[in-house]
């Protein structure tokens, strides 16, 4: 049959059996196995299974973050309300009504993505930068409410979760649990990227991504589909909070609304490893979330602020020779080997 897919956009079709691998030679299975390899590695010490515990947190929130923003082309600097709409639905329901936080976490999950579909409904007819910048007020607006409401967020001091060891409570005493638990996480993510981009709506996303107007003659709802995306974005963002309020037992609005810790760190951390892509957050975060920690270690009495100026100027430079990222240029060398 001919081509039909109109100028300026690509048609939506799977990909070929030659390039299905073509986004890293691991599978969901051998990334799984990775991952459970450096929990092995590191079991014996607890320094590094937090630091592990921390990637694999930020691996599944890139990943989450990369599906409405990396696959569906809407780049969103306002993530960081729906990891506290996690974390906050996690942390009443235990407080006060004593919801074992694996309910609660399925509850954060779905008002998370009711939030996200609530907000973006509007936010969506807004394009480019414009739509950054919506969702980078929305965070804003959002830190000013969660400081004066109170009663469900402890104003400014925040609120604590009483230390009760046991798995029903999500509270454990070693680390080892806890970096066990967010390598489960971080491997959801990656398989419900993985399904979401072989789905209809991943082409759907991909295609509105390329150009909304050839996609909306081709009879896609681009405004329906940038909705689902983010919902499911969303959803899995909401665990990430909940899971991050449980290993600290502490949450307040200045900490889980941050535009650079859980709004911007997102963004950098995909774009690194690769925009797009299913392992490039996974591999983003294993690069930074470690280098920032060794950077604030070994730089940050130096002088206030000597770690960021050192991450920062790593960052451009990945940024600038490394413009699509690990993946990306993984896929550039190997195109050229096969040449």
């Amino acid at each position: 049959m001919p081509d039909t897919a109109l100028p300026g956009i690509r048609a939506a079709r799977p990909p070929s059996r030659a390039g299905r691998g073509a986004d890293l030679p691991a599978r969901p299975a051998g990334a799984a196995a990775g991952l459970a390899l450096l929990v092995w590695l590191a079991s014996a010490d607890p320094f590094t299974l937090n630091m592990l515990a921390t990637t694999f947190l930020f691996a599944g929130l890139a990943t989450a973050w990369n599906i409405i923003s990396g696959i569906g082309g809407q780049f969103s600097l306002g993530h960081s309300v729906f990891f506290a709409v996690g974390a906050y639905t996690t942390a009443n329901l235990y407080l006060r009504a004593g919801v074992s936080p694996w309910i609660g976490l399925l509850t954060g999950a779905a008002l998370s993505a009711a939030a996200a579909a609530l907000v973006s409904w509007p936010v969506f007819r807004l394009r480019g930068p414009f739509f950054a910048i919506a969702t980078m007020a929305l965070t804003e607006v959002a830190l000013a409410l969660a400081n004066y409401a109170q009663s469900i967020t402890g104003g400014t001091r925040g609120l604590s979760i009483p230390f009760r060891l046991g798995l029903a409570n999500m509270i454990f005493r070693d680390r080892l649990s806890y970096a066990l638990l967010m390598g489960g996480f971080a491997a959801l993510c990656l398989l419900v990227a993985l399904a979401v981009t072989r789905s209809r709506l991943g082409y759907q996303l991909k295609a509105v991504r390329d150009n909304e107007a050839a996609a909306g003659a081709l009879g896609i709802n681009a405004l329906r589909t940038k909705l689902a995306g983010m919902a499911i974005s969303a959803a899995l963002t909401g665990v990430g909070g909940g899971l991050f309020l449980m290993s600290t037992r502490v949450a307040d609005p200045a900490t889980l609304l941050s535009l650079f810790d859980f709004g911007v760190k997102f963004a950098l951390i995909a774009l690194i490893g690769g925009l797009g892509t299913v392992y490039g957050p996974l591999l983003g975060a294993l690069l930074v979330v470690p280098l920032e920690g060794w950077l604030r270690a070994e730089f940050g009495g130096l002088a206030p602020g000597a770690n960021v100026i050192v991450l920062s100027a790593v960052l451009i430079l990945a940024s600038r020779f490394l413009k699509r990222g690990i993946v990306g240029a993984w896929q550039a060398g190997m195109g050229r080997w096969r040449q």
